[in-house]
C-alpha cells in the first residue's frame, strides 16, 4: 500500500507538472504595418516567433498580425508596445518624430555602410548612450534597412538639380531634411501610403529600399530608379526598434525572460537589418525584368556634390544634441566609429 501511495503522488507530481507547463503557455501579441507576404512578416518576425517557441519547448508562442489588424496607425505603433495593446511591435522609430532623436542619428544622409553592421553598430549606440529614449518598454532590437533608392514617375534624377521642384516622399525626419537640402520638397509620410500618394499624383516619387519596392507596386507606379554606387555610404537609411512591452516581458517567469533575452540584442539587430538588405536582391530583379522601368546608378563625382549639400545636416543634428546638453559631437563619433568597427 505504502508503495502504490508513493506511486500515486509521483504519478500526481508529474500531472501537475505537466499541467503547469501547459498553464503557462504564452502567446504574444505581435504587430506591424506591412502585409502578410512582406519579409517583415514571414521571416524577420516570423524567424524570431519559430526561435522562441523552438527555445521555450513551446511555452512562448506568437500570433503575429500585419497590416495594422490591431487597430491604429503606424506611427502609434510604438506607443502600443508600451501600453500592452500589442505585446511587441516593429515599426519605424521615425514615425514618432523627434521622440528618437539619439537613435537616429544612424539615419544621416551617407552614414550607413552595410544593414548588418550599421544595425550591430545601432544596437551598441542605443545601449550606451540612448536607453533613456527606450525606458518604457523592454528593447528587444534597432536595425537599419538597405541602401535607399529613389524612384520616381516622370522624369529621372540623375543630378542634384532634378531634385527641384520635385514632390518626394520622405520617411522621417532626417530624410526630410536631406530631401529639402538637395532642392526636392518633401512630403513626410508612412510607407503604406506610398502606392496611393503615387498613383494620385499627390508626390512624384519616393525613396525607399527596393526591398520594399514591388509590395508597392511602385514598379508600376514609377517610370525611373536611381541608385548611388556602391563605392559611397549610402545616400540614407532608416532606423527601425522593436519594443516589447515592459509589463508583459516583467510578467514573464525567469526562464521564458531568458529565451527573449536570448533572441534579442545586437545579433538579432543584425540578423533584421541583414535579412532586409538581403531581399533588396530578389526586389531589385523585379525592377529590372520590367520593361518600362530605367535604372540610372548616380556616380561618386555627382554623389560628392551631394555629400557636401548635406554634410551641415550632420552639424545641425549636433547641435540639436548640445541643445540638450549633450555632447552632439562625441555623440555622433560614437556612432561613425562604431560603423566602421562593424563593417567588414
Amino acid at each position: 500500500m505504502k508503495k502504490f501511495l508513493q506511486q500515486t503522488a509521483l504519478a500526481a507530481g508529474l500531472m501537475a507538472v505537466g499541467f503547469g507547463a501547459h498553464a503557462q503557455t504564452i502567446t504574444l501579441k505581435v504587430h506591424h504595418f506591412l502585409g502578410p507576404q512582406s519579409i517583415q512578416h514571414t521571416t524577420m518576425l516570423g524567424d524570431w516567433c519559430k526561435n522562441i517557441a523552438k527555445d521555450s519547448n513551446n511555452r512562448l508562442q506568437c500570433q503575429i498580425f500585419p497590416a495594422m489588424q490591431l487597430g491604429g496607425t503606424p506611427p502609434q505603433l510604438y506607443d502600443q508596445a508600451k501600453d500592452g495593446v500589442a505585446d511587441v511591435v516593429w515599426t519605424v522609430a521615425g514615425y514618432s518624430a523627434g521622440r528618437f532623436a539619439k537613435t537616429q542619428v544612424f539615419e544621416l544622409p551617407f552614414t550607413m555602410t552595410n544593414a548588418a553592421a550599421t544595425s550591430r553598430a545601432a544596437w551598441d549606440f542605443v545601449q550606451k548612450n540612448a536607453m533613456d529614449e527606450h525606458k518604457d518598454v523592454k528593447l528587444l532590437a534597432v536595425h537599419v534597412h538597405g541602401p535607399g533608392v529613389i524612384f520616381t514617375r516622370d522624369k529621372p534624377i540623375t543630378k542634384m538639380e532634378d531634385f527641384k521642384g520635385m514632390k518626394m516622399r520622405a520617411p522621417t525626419a532626417n530624410v526630410t531634411k536631406m530631401l529639402a537640402k538637395m532642392g526636392a520638397t518633401p512630403v513626410g509620410m508612412p510607407v503604406p501610403q506610398v502606392s496611393e500618394a503615387l498613383s494620385k499624383g499627390v508626390i512624384d516619387g519616393a525613396v525607399i529600399p527596393y526591398e520594399v519596392a514591388p509590395g508597392l507596386k511602385v514598379h508600376e507606379l514609377t517610370k525611373y530608379s536611381a541608385e548611388t554606387d556602391k563605392s559611397f555610404p549610402a545616400l540614407y537609411t532608416t532606423v527601425f526598434v522593436v519594443p516589447m512591452n515592459k509589463a508583459k516581458y516583467e510578467s514573464l517567469p525567469a526562464d521564458l525572460k531568458a529565451v527573449i533575452d536570448k533572441n534579442s540584442g545586437r545579433e538579432f539587430s543584425a540578423f533584421l537589418g541583414g535579412t532586409q538588405e538581403g531581399n533588396d536582391v530578389p526586389s531589385r530583379k523585379v525592377f529590372t525584368d520590367t520593361k518600362t522601368q530605367t535604372i540610372s546608378v548616380i556616380p561618386p563625382a555627382e554623389l560628392a556634390r551631394w555629400k557636401k549639400a548635406t554634410d551641415e545636416q550632420d552639424n545641425e543634428w549636433v547641435d540639436s544634441m548640445n541643445k540638450r546638453g549633450l555632447n552632439g559631437a562625441a555623440l555622433l563619433k560614437d556612432a561613425q566609429d562604431l560603423i566602421k568597427q562593424y563593417t567588414k
